[in-house]
């Protein structure tokens, strides 16, 4: 059974690799190991490439087939890796680097491409003059962060210092700040290849991300073509620019944008599997894997070809839930209240939250997208307030 590494680890990646025939050894941060019987090498830190080159060092690992990553963490190590290794997929750590930080990616984007001002942050910058700078709100992050995580929205010098807080580094290139903009968020994921859009999909949030990371419950659903002609096509042109010019491997792609009257304005682009249910969602109403994707290109393969143009019968979304507030709902008051697709929902205290503190999902369909979208307005609430 051939050998692969793993940069991080989800459950859903682990069980394609099995259905592929592959036999994956982990590189994960403590605790977070994988299930009993996986090999794993555990690493303090995932985008410390002289560690995680250690860890494959040390597990004999030279032989492998092929190295990938799930986590945004980990695509800077992956490319380091396969250089390293002679394994198949993008080797080149410059254009990793554009699709990690936000300043690199915002900066080598083309004049005609909408997006926030961004600049980095050096430590003592004062709160003046970044309002100055990028307006009376503003967003302060990591430069290479992922998935919201310690992403604020400040708006005053007090909320601008607990921001820094949570960014306690001291490097000049370490945290960005960014113009806020105040406005619903789709995300794009896709296949990109030999530099062209091979397929993608659009979906909106119920609510952002950011909010998300802070408390909120994150949700999504696929959004239907024919009742966003023109939203698709600006975001087929958005792709082939902002892909095109940051100079994209063979990739599964995840892009996030905001949806402004004059059109859509770039978020950020990462070269690597979409988070949340959004495959499983994507092959549901698609029919396309994209965890089988991301495992052929990790293997020098071409990803299945998707369909040119097809029309699903039903568009697939889901809530990733969070325990309620009062404690007490079960997956069985979620069940009798609504009719879903797939339910997992743990009720003990004791259980660990996954990503956006979630410890159960929902994965929701229908045949229109409205009422697609009032199932999740509706599954959110219940968690909400039960």
């Amino acid at each position: 059974m051939p050998k692969i590494i793993v940069i991080g680890y989800r459950d859903d990646l682990d069980q394609a690799l099995q259905r592929r025939g592959l036999d994956p050894h982990y590189l994960v941060p403590a605790p977070l190991g994988p299930e009993k019987g996986r090999s794993f090498t555990c690493v303090n830190d995932m985008e410390n490439a002289q560690e995680i080159f250690r860890a494959v060092l040390s597990a004999q690992l030279e032989d492998s087939a092929g190295v990938l990553t799930v986590h945004e963490m980990g695509v800077f190590g992956a490319a380091y890796l396969r250089q390293q290794l002679n394994l198949p997929g993008n080797t080149d750590s410059k254009t990793v680097l554009r699709f990690r930080d936000k300043y690199l990616q915002k900066s080598s984007l083309p004049p005609q491409v909408e997006r926030a001002h961004c600049r980095y942050v050096a430590k003592g910058t004062p709160f003046a003059d970044l309002a100055r700078e990028l307006g009376e709100a503003f967003v302060i992050k990591p430069a290479n962060g992922a998935g919201s995580l310690r992403t604020n929205i400040v708006r005053s010098p007090e909320e601008y210092e607990q921001a820094l807080e949570a960014l306690p580094g001291q490097s000049d290139v370490e945290v960005v700040a960014e113009s806020f903009i105040d406005a619903p968020e789709i995300f794009v994921d896709g296949i990109w290849g030999s530099g062209h859009l091979q397929w993608y999909s659009v979906s909106r949030y119920h609510a952002s991300p950011v909010s998300a990371a802070q408390g909120g419950i994150l949700a999504a659903h696929l959004l239907d073509k024919r009742r966003h002609s023109a939203l698709f096509q600006q975001a087929e042109t958005l792709l082939d620019q902002v892909l095109g010019r940051l100079g994209a491997p063979d990739c599964v792609f995840h892009l996030e944008a905001f949806v402004q009257e004059s059109g859509l304005t770039f978020g950020e682009c990462a070269i690597r599997l979409p988070g949340g249910l959004s495959p499983q969602a994507n092959k549901l109403t698609f029919g396309v894997d994209l965890f089988d994707a991301e495992i052929s290109l990790a293997l020098g393969e071409a990803p299945a070809q998707p369909p040119k143009d097809s029309t699903p019968d039903r568009l697939y979304g889901y809530v990733l839930l969070r325990r309620s507030a009062t404690g007490n709902l079960t997956q069985q008051d979620f069940e009798r209240s609504f009719l879903l697709e797939e339910i997992t929902y743990s009720s003990s205290p004791d259980a660990p939250p996954g990503p956006y503190g979630s410890v159960g999902h929902a994965m929701v369909s229908d045949h229109d997208e409205l009422k697609l979208q009032k199932k999740i307005e509706e599954i959110v609430r219940f968690n909400e307030v039960g």
